[in-house]
């Protein structure tokens, strides 16, 4: 899968999350990181298993935490749902039949050691895997599948070891009452 454009561009919303513009990625992410659109996916195996990540040590934020499967910013007129297809392709060499929205209103602001925000209206999805992973260095330092009642045990023991969006995911899906099992027909 090709990569992104030259100049990734992540959409800009308002406090009601409506879109307001867009700016460079490489430009939003700082101490002051406005408020803009993202998603956020778990990628499930056929046996039931969910695939977590670790970060890249490149990444700007968050380098080398353990997170969810794949998380990502639409392009400017590009649906969630698409993205999520786009950035599993390209993050995780990973094709992806069914794809679900499950919680479309998550949100979330942190902050990370070296300063940088997170500030982001990231819809949450569950996808199925088709195939295995090959993942993309500069984005994946490594993975594993788990079963996703070990995942959430090991979240709630250790909780500083996780991205704070998936600590954040983890808990609100709970509450729901959604499942944490992977999408069905």
């Amino acid at each position: 899968m090709a990569p992104p454009g030259p100049v990734e561009r992540v959409v800009l919303l308002d406090a009601g999350h409506r879109p307001i513009g867009t700016a460079p990625k490489s430009e939003v992410h700082t101490a002051q990181t406005p408020l803009h659109l993202a998603f956020s996916c778990h990628v499930f195996a056929p046996d039931g298993q969910v695939l977590v990540t670790r970060r890249s040590l490149a990444k700007k934020a968050w380098p080398g935490v353990w997170t969810n499967s794949v998380c990502g910013h639409p392009a400017p007129g590009e649906s969630s749902r698409d993205a999520v297809r786009r950035r599993a392709g390209y993050e995780l060499g990973l094709g992806l039949g069914i794809v679900q929205e499950v919680m479309p209103d998550f949100a979330y602001r942190a902050v990370d050691a070296s300063g940088i925000v997170e500030n982001e209206f990231c819809p949450v999805h569950f996808a199925l895997a088709d195939g295995l992973p090959a993942p993309r260095a500069s984005e994946v330092a490594e993975y594993h599948w788990v079963a996703p009642a070990d995942l959430a045990a090991a979240v709630a023991a250790t909780p500083w070891a996780f991205s704070p969006w998936l600590v954040l995911q983890l808990g609100q899906l709970a509450a729901r009452g959604i499942d944490y099992t992977a999408p069905r027909p």
